[in-house]
């Protein structure tokens, strides 16, 4: 009897052995399981941070480029009235109608331009 006594309890030591060996592996499934997880929801809420930055930069680009075909539409107007584009022309490149001179005026020096001639002539 002594020996039946002795496998029950080496039985009883290999389930509670077993018994471990399954809880081990299943508190280490479960953490496996949560660092996947918050490592994925952390990933999700930078990606989002990312994505609404990237929204507001494209939304004031947005503005940005309304505004400047706002003032090229209001320059294709203007352009297409002949006595915008003489003016332009003068203005831009120097163009003249037949018989014009062009006069080009030169600001006199000011008295801080004069004060720095004078010290650097010294």
């Amino acid at each position: 009897m002594g020996n039946a006594n002795n496998k029950n309890k080496n039985n009883v030591k290999i389930v509670k052995k077993q018994e471990k060996s399954r809880i081990g592996f299943l508190l280490f499934s479960v953490v496996i399981f949560i660092v996947i997880l918050i490592s994925t929801v952390f990933n999700d809420l930078v990606q989002i941070y990312n994505n609404r930055t990237q929204t507001e930069e494209l939304s004031i680009r947005k503005q940005e480029l309304l505004e400047e075909e706002k003032s090229l539409k209001s320059e294709v107007i203007k352009l297409q009235d002949p006595d915008y584009i003489a003016r332009y022309a003068r203005e831009k490149y120097l163009y003249t109608k037949d018989g014009e001179r062009i006069l080009t005026i030169i600001d006199a020096p000011t008295e801080k331009n004069n004060n720095s001639d004078a010290n650097e002539n010294e």
